[in-house]
Protein backbone atom coordinates (compact mmCIF):
# COMPACT_ATOMS: atom_id res chain seq x y z
CA UNK A 1 0.00 0.00 0.00
CA UNK A 2 0.99 3.63 -0.39
CA UNK A 3 1.05 6.25 2.31
CA UNK A 4 -1.37 9.05 1.61
CA UNK A 5 0.32 12.35 0.79
CA UNK A 6 -1.41 15.69 1.18
CA UNK A 7 -1.10 17.91 -1.87
CA UNK A 8 -2.75 21.06 -0.55
CA UNK A 9 -1.56 24.23 -2.24
CA UNK A 10 -3.20 27.61 -1.92
CA UNK A 11 -2.50 30.06 -4.71
CA UNK A 12 -2.84 33.79 -4.33
CA UNK A 13 -3.92 34.75 -7.82
CA UNK A 14 -2.79 38.36 -7.82
CA UNK A 15 -0.32 40.34 -9.87
CA UNK A 16 2.52 40.49 -7.36
CA UNK A 17 4.44 43.71 -6.97
CA UNK A 18 2.44 45.52 -9.63
CA UNK A 19 4.39 48.68 -8.82
CA UNK A 20 7.24 47.21 -10.87
CA UNK A 21 5.14 46.45 -13.94
CA UNK A 22 6.04 49.27 -16.32
CA UNK A 23 3.87 47.88 -19.14
CA UNK A 24 0.95 45.53 -19.26
CA UNK A 25 1.55 41.83 -19.84
CA UNK A 26 -0.47 42.11 -23.04
CA UNK A 27 2.29 44.28 -24.50
CA UNK A 28 4.93 41.58 -24.03
CA UNK A 29 6.07 40.09 -27.33
CA UNK A 30 7.49 36.79 -26.08
CA UNK A 31 5.46 33.85 -27.38
CA UNK A 32 6.48 30.25 -28.04
CA UNK A 33 4.93 28.35 -30.97
CA UNK A 34 4.29 24.75 -29.87
CA UNK A 35 3.05 23.55 -33.27
CA UNK A 36 6.28 23.76 -35.27
CA UNK A 37 8.37 20.68 -35.87
CA UNK A 38 11.86 22.01 -35.21
CA UNK A 39 12.50 25.29 -33.45
CA UNK A 40 15.29 27.11 -31.73
CA UNK A 41 14.51 26.69 -28.03
CA UNK A 42 13.78 29.95 -26.21
CA UNK A 43 16.65 30.86 -23.82
CA UNK A 44 15.27 31.20 -20.30
CA UNK A 45 17.16 32.10 -17.11
CA UNK A 46 15.95 30.59 -13.84
CA UNK A 47 18.12 31.60 -10.85
CA UNK A 48 17.73 29.84 -7.50
CA UNK A 49 14.68 31.01 -5.57
CA UNK A 50 15.97 33.17 -2.70
CA UNK A 51 14.81 32.77 0.91
CA UNK A 52 13.68 35.84 2.83
CA UNK A 53 15.53 34.26 5.75
CA UNK A 54 17.55 31.07 5.43
CA UNK A 55 15.91 28.86 8.04
CA UNK A 56 16.42 25.13 8.65
CA UNK A 57 13.23 23.10 8.15
CA UNK A 58 12.51 19.35 8.40
CA UNK A 59 12.83 19.29 4.59
CA UNK A 60 16.18 21.13 4.62
CA UNK A 61 17.42 24.71 4.57
CA UNK A 62 15.24 27.16 2.70
CA UNK A 63 18.18 28.08 0.44
CA UNK A 64 18.52 24.42 -0.59
CA UNK A 65 14.76 24.15 -1.19
CA UNK A 66 14.90 27.32 -3.30
CA UNK A 67 17.69 25.85 -5.40
CA UNK A 68 15.75 22.62 -5.83
CA UNK A 69 12.59 24.46 -6.92
CA UNK A 70 14.62 26.25 -9.58
CA UNK A 71 16.13 22.96 -10.76
CA UNK A 72 12.74 21.25 -11.07
CA UNK A 73 11.26 24.17 -13.02
CA UNK A 74 14.29 24.19 -15.32
CA UNK A 75 14.07 20.45 -15.92
CA UNK A 76 10.33 20.62 -16.65
CA UNK A 77 10.63 23.42 -19.20
CA UNK A 78 13.73 22.04 -20.91
CA UNK A 79 12.06 18.63 -21.25
CA UNK A 80 9.48 20.14 -23.61
CA UNK A 81 12.17 20.95 -26.18
CA UNK A 82 10.78 24.49 -26.36
CA UNK A 83 13.20 26.08 -23.90
CA UNK A 84 16.94 26.21 -23.31
CA UNK A 85 18.26 26.99 -19.84
CA UNK A 86 20.85 29.75 -19.62
CA UNK A 87 23.93 28.48 -17.74
CA UNK A 88 23.77 29.76 -14.12
CA UNK A 89 27.56 30.18 -14.18
CA UNK A 90 27.06 33.02 -16.65
CA UNK A 91 24.60 34.97 -14.47
CA UNK A 92 25.75 38.54 -13.86
CA UNK A 93 23.04 39.78 -11.49
CA UNK A 94 22.54 38.02 -8.17
CA UNK A 95 18.82 37.60 -7.54
CA UNK A 96 17.76 38.16 -3.94
CA UNK A 97 14.49 37.89 -2.04
CA UNK A 98 14.09 41.67 -2.07
CA UNK A 99 11.09 42.79 -4.17
CA UNK A 100 13.06 44.61 -6.84
CA UNK A 101 12.76 44.89 -10.58
CA UNK A 102 15.52 42.97 -12.42
CA UNK A 103 18.35 44.80 -14.10
CA UNK A 104 17.45 43.69 -17.61
CA UNK A 105 20.74 45.00 -18.98
CA UNK A 106 22.46 42.23 -16.99
CA UNK A 107 20.39 39.51 -18.66
CA UNK A 108 20.35 40.62 -22.29
CA UNK A 109 24.06 39.81 -22.91
CA UNK A 110 23.25 36.20 -21.97
CA UNK A 111 20.67 36.08 -24.80
CA UNK A 112 17.98 35.32 -22.21
CA UNK A 113 14.53 36.12 -23.58
CA UNK A 114 12.68 35.12 -20.42
CA UNK A 115 13.66 35.38 -16.76
CA UNK A 116 12.07 33.67 -13.76
CA UNK A 117 12.74 35.08 -10.28
CA UNK A 118 11.38 33.72 -7.03
CA UNK A 119 11.46 34.03 -3.27
CA UNK A 120 10.35 31.78 -0.44
CA UNK A 121 9.53 32.32 3.19
CA UNK A 122 8.65 30.17 6.19
CA UNK A 123 5.45 31.60 7.66
CA UNK A 124 4.68 31.70 11.42
CA UNK A 125 2.12 28.95 10.79
CA UNK A 126 4.93 26.67 9.58
CA UNK A 127 3.70 26.76 5.99
CA UNK A 128 5.92 27.60 3.06
CA UNK A 129 5.19 30.71 1.01
CA UNK A 130 6.64 30.73 -2.51
CA UNK A 131 6.30 33.63 -4.95
CA UNK A 132 7.53 33.79 -8.51
CA UNK A 133 7.61 36.30 -11.34
CA UNK A 134 8.05 35.73 -15.05
CA UNK A 135 9.76 38.55 -16.93
CA UNK A 136 10.05 39.32 -20.64
CA UNK A 137 13.68 40.45 -20.85
CA UNK A 138 13.35 42.07 -24.28
CA UNK A 139 10.18 44.05 -23.51
CA UNK A 140 11.28 44.60 -19.87
CA UNK A 141 7.86 43.72 -18.45
CA UNK A 142 6.51 41.31 -15.88
CA UNK A 143 4.34 38.71 -17.58
CA UNK A 144 3.18 36.73 -14.58
CA UNK A 145 3.30 36.91 -10.78
CA UNK A 146 1.72 34.41 -8.39
CA UNK A 147 2.23 33.29 -4.80
CA UNK A 148 1.58 29.85 -3.29
CA UNK A 149 1.24 28.60 0.28
CA UNK A 150 1.66 24.92 1.14
CA UNK A 151 3.23 22.55 3.69
CA UNK A 152 7.02 22.61 3.37
CA UNK A 153 7.34 18.97 2.14
CA UNK A 154 5.19 19.90 -0.88
CA UNK A 155 7.86 22.20 -2.34
CA UNK A 156 8.34 19.93 -5.36
CA UNK A 157 4.69 20.17 -6.27
CA UNK A 158 4.91 23.96 -6.09
CA UNK A 159 7.74 23.75 -8.63
CA UNK A 160 5.45 21.80 -10.97
CA UNK A 161 2.60 24.29 -10.50
CA UNK A 162 4.93 27.19 -11.28
CA UNK A 163 6.22 25.32 -14.33
CA UNK A 164 2.64 25.02 -15.57
CA UNK A 165 2.06 28.75 -15.12
CA UNK A 166 5.21 29.64 -17.03
CA UNK A 167 4.51 27.15 -19.84
CA UNK A 168 0.92 28.36 -20.16
CA UNK A 169 1.88 32.04 -20.21
CA UNK A 170 4.57 31.57 -22.85
CA UNK A 171 2.83 29.06 -25.13
CA UNK A 172 -0.87 29.74 -24.67
CA UNK A 173 -1.38 26.02 -23.92
CA UNK A 174 -2.25 24.45 -20.58
CA UNK A 175 0.72 22.96 -18.73
CA UNK A 176 1.02 19.29 -17.82
CA UNK A 177 3.76 19.21 -15.15
CA UNK A 178 1.54 19.10 -12.05
CA UNK A 179 0.27 15.64 -12.94
CA UNK A 180 0.95 12.03 -12.06
CA UNK A 181 1.58 8.81 -13.96
CA UNK A 182 0.30 5.39 -12.95
CA UNK A 183 2.06 2.43 -14.56
CA UNK A 184 3.06 -1.21 -14.12
CA UNK A 185 6.43 -1.66 -12.41
CA UNK A 186 8.05 -4.93 -13.48
CA UNK A 187 10.76 -6.95 -11.77
CA UNK A 188 12.06 -10.53 -11.92
CA UNK A 189 13.06 -12.85 -14.73
CA UNK A 190 10.85 -13.18 -17.84
CA UNK A 191 9.24 -16.44 -16.67
CA UNK A 192 8.45 -15.20 -13.17
CA UNK A 193 7.63 -11.56 -13.73
CA UNK A 194 6.31 -9.56 -10.75
CA UNK A 195 4.03 -6.70 -11.76
CA UNK A 196 3.06 -4.01 -9.27
CA UNK A 197 0.87 -0.97 -9.65
CA UNK A 198 3.01 2.15 -9.19
CA UNK A 199 2.42 5.90 -9.29
CA UNK A 200 4.83 8.83 -9.64
CA UNK A 201 5.03 12.48 -10.64
CA UNK A 202 5.17 13.01 -14.40
CA UNK A 203 8.94 13.60 -14.19
CA UNK A 204 9.61 10.31 -12.38
CA UNK A 205 9.87 11.71 -8.84
CA UNK A 206 7.93 10.48 -5.78
CA UNK A 207 7.79 6.84 -6.87
CA UNK A 208 5.29 4.79 -4.85
CA UNK A 209 3.88 1.27 -5.09
CA UNK A 210 0.12 0.79 -4.76
CA UNK A 211 0.15 -3.03 -4.76
CA UNK A 212 2.65 -5.50 -3.30
CA UNK A 213 3.12 -7.82 -6.28
CA UNK A 214 1.30 -10.78 -4.73
CA UNK A 215 -1.15 -10.78 -7.64
CA UNK A 216 -0.97 -9.70 -11.27
CA UNK A 217 -2.14 -6.19 -12.19
CA UNK A 218 -2.67 -4.80 -15.71
CA UNK A 219 -3.94 -1.79 -17.67
CA UNK A 220 -4.27 0.98 -15.06
CA UNK A 221 -6.21 4.05 -16.20
CA UNK A 222 -6.88 7.41 -14.51
CA UNK A 223 -10.30 8.98 -14.29
CA UNK A 224 -10.38 12.12 -16.48
CA UNK A 225 -11.71 14.29 -13.67
CA UNK A 226 -10.87 12.56 -10.39
CA UNK A 227 -7.83 11.16 -8.63
CA UNK A 228 -9.10 7.62 -9.18
CA UNK A 229 -7.58 4.68 -11.03
CA UNK A 230 -9.29 1.69 -12.55
CA UNK A 231 -7.25 -1.40 -13.31
CA UNK A 232 -7.48 -5.11 -13.97
CA UNK A 233 -6.08 -7.69 -11.56
CA UNK A 234 -5.96 -11.45 -11.35
CA UNK A 235 -6.61 -12.34 -7.74
CA UNK A 236 -6.27 -16.12 -7.30
CA UNK A 237 -6.35 -16.33 -11.12
CA UNK A 238 -9.76 -14.66 -11.16
CA UNK A 239 -10.13 -11.44 -13.17
CA UNK A 240 -11.31 -8.45 -11.19
CA UNK A 241 -11.74 -4.79 -12.09
CA UNK A 242 -10.77 -2.44 -9.26
CA UNK A 243 -11.12 1.22 -8.41
CA UNK A 244 -8.40 2.91 -6.36
CA UNK A 245 -8.78 6.40 -4.90
CA UNK A 246 -5.38 8.05 -4.45
CA UNK A 247 -6.59 10.68 -1.98
CA UNK A 248 -8.45 8.28 0.33
CA UNK A 249 -6.06 5.36 -0.31
CA UNK A 250 -9.01 2.98 -0.74
CA UNK A 251 -9.48 0.03 -3.09
CA UNK A 252 -12.93 -0.98 -4.30
CA UNK A 253 -13.90 -4.03 -6.36
CA UNK A 254 -16.05 -3.04 -9.33
CA UNK A 255 -16.85 -6.61 -10.21
CA UNK A 256 -15.75 -10.24 -10.45
CA UNK A 257 -16.06 -11.48 -13.99
CA UNK A 258 -16.24 -15.18 -14.86
CA UNK A 259 -14.43 -14.69 -18.16
CA UNK A 260 -11.39 -12.79 -19.35
CA UNK A 261 -11.61 -9.01 -18.97
CA UNK A 262 -9.50 -6.44 -20.79
CA UNK A 263 -8.56 -2.77 -20.71
CA UNK A 264 -11.04 -1.02 -18.38
CA UNK A 265 -11.19 2.75 -18.95
CA UNK A 266 -13.28 5.61 -17.56
CA UNK A 267 -15.86 7.66 -19.42
CA UNK A 268 -15.11 11.42 -19.59
CA UNK A 269 -17.47 12.21 -16.71
CA UNK A 270 -15.95 9.44 -14.57
CA UNK A 271 -19.34 7.80 -14.01
CA UNK A 272 -18.81 4.77 -16.26
CA UNK A 273 -16.10 2.22 -16.95
CA UNK A 274 -15.90 0.72 -20.42
CA UNK A 275 -14.07 -2.58 -21.04
CA UNK A 276 -14.03 -5.71 -23.16
CA UNK A 277 -15.23 -9.04 -21.81
CA UNK A 278 -14.47 -12.39 -23.44
CA UNK A 279 -16.99 -15.19 -23.64
CA UNK A 280 -16.56 -18.45 -25.55
CA UNK A 281 -13.37 -17.19 -27.14
CA UNK A 282 -14.91 -13.95 -28.41
CA UNK A 283 -14.62 -10.50 -26.82
CA UNK A 284 -17.10 -7.66 -27.03
CA UNK A 285 -17.30 -4.23 -25.47
CA UNK A 286 -19.36 -3.56 -22.37
CA UNK A 287 -19.91 -0.51 -20.20
CA UNK A 288 -20.55 -0.42 -16.45
CA UNK A 289 -22.49 2.39 -14.82
CA UNK A 290 -20.59 3.04 -11.59
CA UNK A 291 -23.46 4.30 -9.38
CA UNK A 292 -25.72 1.33 -10.22
CA UNK A 293 -23.09 -1.26 -11.28
CA UNK A 294 -25.34 -2.08 -14.24
CA UNK A 295 -23.40 -3.62 -17.17
CA UNK A 296 -24.55 -3.01 -20.75
CA UNK A 297 -23.24 -4.75 -23.85
CA UNK A 298 -22.31 -2.38 -26.69
CA UNK A 299 -20.97 -4.69 -29.45
CA UNK A 300 -22.08 -8.11 -30.60
CA UNK A 301 -19.83 -9.28 -33.39
CA UNK A 302 -17.96 -12.54 -34.16
CA UNK A 303 -14.74 -10.54 -34.30
CA UNK A 304 -12.59 -9.59 -31.31
CA UNK A 305 -13.52 -6.09 -30.09
CA UNK A 306 -11.26 -4.57 -27.43
CA UNK A 307 -9.35 -1.50 -26.15
CA UNK A 308 -12.28 0.96 -26.14
CA UNK A 309 -11.72 4.68 -25.46
CA UNK A 310 -14.29 7.48 -25.25
CA UNK A 311 -14.11 10.77 -27.11
CA UNK A 312 -13.76 13.69 -24.64
CA UNK A 313 -17.41 14.69 -25.16
CA UNK A 314 -18.52 11.13 -24.35
CA UNK A 315 -20.50 10.80 -27.60
CA UNK A 316 -18.24 8.34 -29.42
CA UNK A 317 -15.99 5.35 -28.72
CA UNK A 318 -12.92 4.21 -30.62
CA UNK A 319 -11.81 0.56 -30.36
CA UNK A 320 -9.82 -2.02 -32.27
CA UNK A 321 -11.36 -5.08 -33.87
CA UNK A 322 -10.49 -7.85 -36.31
CA UNK A 323 -14.08 -8.07 -37.54
CA UNK A 324 -12.89 -7.08 -41.03
CA UNK A 325 -10.18 -9.74 -41.17
CA UNK A 326 -7.29 -7.78 -39.65
CA UNK A 327 -6.86 -5.71 -36.52
CA UNK A 328 -8.11 -2.19 -37.33
CA UNK A 329 -9.59 0.87 -35.62
CA UNK A 330 -13.33 1.50 -35.52
CA UNK A 331 -15.49 4.31 -34.14
CA UNK A 332 -19.06 3.95 -32.90
CA UNK A 333 -21.60 6.05 -31.07
CA UNK A 334 -21.63 5.75 -27.28
CA UNK A 335 -24.67 3.46 -27.41
CA UNK A 336 -22.91 1.01 -29.76
CA UNK A 337 -24.60 2.17 -32.97
CA UNK A 338 -23.11 3.52 -36.20
CA UNK A 339 -19.93 1.39 -36.18
CA UNK A 340 -17.49 2.37 -38.92
CA UNK A 341 -13.85 1.65 -39.69
CA UNK A 342 -11.37 4.55 -39.69
CA UNK A 343 -7.92 2.92 -40.25
CA UNK A 344 -6.94 1.78 -43.74
CA UNK A 345 -3.14 1.89 -43.75
CA UNK A 346 -0.86 -1.12 -44.13
CA UNK A 347 -0.35 -3.15 -40.97
CA UNK A 348 -2.43 -3.62 -37.82
CA UNK A 349 -3.69 -1.05 -35.32
CA UNK A 350 -4.13 -1.42 -31.55
CA UNK A 351 -4.60 0.40 -28.20
CA UNK A 352 -6.38 3.50 -29.53
CA UNK A 353 -6.91 6.41 -27.13
CA UNK A 354 -8.75 9.64 -27.87
CA UNK A 355 -6.94 12.92 -27.26
CA UNK A 356 -8.40 15.10 -24.46
CA UNK A 357 -8.62 17.86 -27.09
CA UNK A 358 -10.79 15.63 -29.27
CA UNK A 359 -8.79 16.34 -32.42
CA UNK A 360 -6.69 13.16 -32.65
CA UNK A 361 -6.64 9.46 -31.80
CA UNK A 362 -3.33 7.90 -30.78
CA UNK A 363 -2.63 4.23 -31.46
CA UNK A 364 -0.03 1.50 -31.69
CA UNK A 365 0.72 0.47 -35.28
CA UNK A 366 2.11 -3.01 -35.89
CA UNK A 367 3.90 -3.71 -39.14
CA UNK A 368 7.29 -4.06 -40.81
CA UNK A 369 8.44 -5.98 -37.71
CA UNK A 370 7.94 -2.91 -35.54
CA UNK A 371 5.46 -1.45 -33.06
CA UNK A 372 5.19 2.32 -33.49
CA UNK A 373 3.17 5.14 -31.93
CA UNK A 374 1.02 7.16 -34.31
CA UNK A 375 -1.90 9.57 -34.45
CA UNK A 376 -4.78 10.17 -36.84
CA UNK A 377 -7.85 12.36 -36.93
CA UNK A 378 -11.14 10.79 -35.74
CA UNK A 379 -12.23 10.35 -39.37
CA UNK A 380 -9.06 8.32 -40.06
CA UNK A 381 -7.34 11.02 -42.11
CA UNK A 382 -3.97 12.61 -41.45
CA UNK A 383 -2.22 9.49 -40.11
CA UNK A 384 1.30 10.23 -38.79
CA UNK A 385 3.80 7.96 -37.08
CA UNK A 386 5.66 9.69 -34.24
CA UNK A 387 8.15 6.96 -33.28
CA UNK A 388 10.20 4.41 -35.19
CA UNK A 389 11.73 2.03 -32.64
CA UNK A 390 11.60 -1.75 -32.34
CA UNK A 391 8.58 -1.99 -30.02
CA UNK A 392 6.66 1.10 -28.82
CA UNK A 393 3.12 0.61 -27.55
CA UNK A 394 0.41 1.70 -25.12
CA UNK A 395 0.15 5.49 -25.70
CA UNK A 396 -1.40 7.82 -23.11
CA UNK A 397 -2.09 11.54 -23.56
CA UNK A 398 -0.93 14.45 -21.42
CA UNK A 399 -3.94 16.47 -20.19
CA UNK A 400 -3.27 19.23 -22.73
CA UNK A 401 -3.13 16.81 -25.67
CA UNK A 402 0.38 17.86 -26.75
CA UNK A 403 2.53 14.98 -25.43
CA UNK A 404 2.21 11.20 -25.51
CA UNK A 405 3.79 8.77 -23.08
CA UNK A 406 4.24 5.09 -23.99
CA UNK A 407 6.44 2.12 -23.17
CA UNK A 408 9.33 0.94 -25.29
CA UNK A 409 10.85 -2.54 -25.27
CA UNK A 410 14.30 -2.72 -26.81
CA UNK A 411 15.55 -5.53 -29.02
CA UNK A 412 18.42 -7.39 -27.33
CA UNK A 413 19.18 -10.32 -29.65
CA UNK A 414 19.21 -11.08 -33.37
CA UNK A 415 16.25 -13.42 -33.03
CA UNK A 416 13.96 -10.55 -32.08
CA UNK A 417 13.90 -11.17 -28.35
CA UNK A 418 12.64 -8.25 -26.29
CA UNK A 419 14.63 -6.52 -23.59
CA UNK A 420 13.45 -4.38 -20.72
CA UNK A 421 10.38 -2.13 -21.11
CA UNK A 422 10.81 1.53 -20.17
CA UNK A 423 8.62 4.62 -20.29
CA UNK A 424 9.19 7.26 -22.96
CA UNK A 425 7.46 10.43 -24.09
CA UNK A 426 7.18 12.18 -27.45
CA UNK A 427 5.42 15.39 -28.46
CA UNK A 428 3.10 15.73 -31.43
CA UNK A 429 5.90 16.97 -33.67
CA UNK A 430 7.71 13.64 -33.20
CA UNK A 431 11.01 15.47 -32.66
CA UNK A 432 11.18 15.65 -28.87
CA UNK A 433 11.52 12.06 -27.65
CA UNK A 434 12.69 11.43 -24.06
CA UNK A 435 12.98 8.56 -21.60
CA UNK A 436 11.04 8.94 -18.34
CA UNK A 437 13.06 7.73 -15.33
CA UNK A 438 11.72 4.79 -13.32
CA UNK A 439 13.61 2.62 -10.79
CA UNK A 440 12.44 -0.64 -12.42
CA UNK A 441 11.18 -1.84 -15.76
CA UNK A 442 7.94 -0.06 -16.58
CA UNK A 443 4.99 -0.57 -18.91
CA UNK A 444 1.42 0.53 -19.61
CA UNK A 445 1.49 4.16 -18.38
CA UNK A 446 -1.59 6.33 -17.86
CA UNK A 447 -1.54 10.10 -17.36
CA UNK A 448 -3.60 11.78 -14.64
CA UNK A 449 -5.64 14.95 -15.00
CA UNK A 450 -4.08 18.07 -13.42
CA UNK A 451 -4.03 18.03 -9.65
CA UNK A 452 -6.37 20.56 -7.98
CA UNK A 453 -4.97 23.89 -6.75
CA UNK A 454 -7.03 25.84 -4.23
CA UNK A 455 -7.34 29.49 -5.20
CA UNK A 456 -7.83 32.47 -2.94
Amino acid sequence: MVTRIKHTIVATMTALLAVFVFASAAQAQLKVDVTRGTIDPVPIAIPDFAPVKDIETPAGKLSDIGASISQVITSNLVSTGLFRAVDPAAFIEKVTAAPTRPNFAAWRPLAAQALVTGRLELLPSGSLRVEFRLWDVVAEVQMEGVGYTTPVPNWRRIAHVISDRIYSRLTGEEGYFDTRIVYIAETGDPLHRIKRLAVMDQDGANQQFLTDGSYLVLTPRFSPNRQEITFLSYFKNKPRVYLFNILSNRFEVLGDFPNMTFAPRFSPDGNKVIMSLAENGNSDIYVMDLPTRKVTRLTNDPGIDTSPSYSPDGKHIVFNSDRGGSQQLYVMDADGSNVHRISFGRGRYATPVWSPRGDLIAFTKIGERKFRIGVMRPDGKGERLLTNAYQDEGPTWSPNGRVLMFFRTTKYDNKGGGGHPRLWSVDLTGYNERQVPTPYDASDPAWSPPLPVTKK
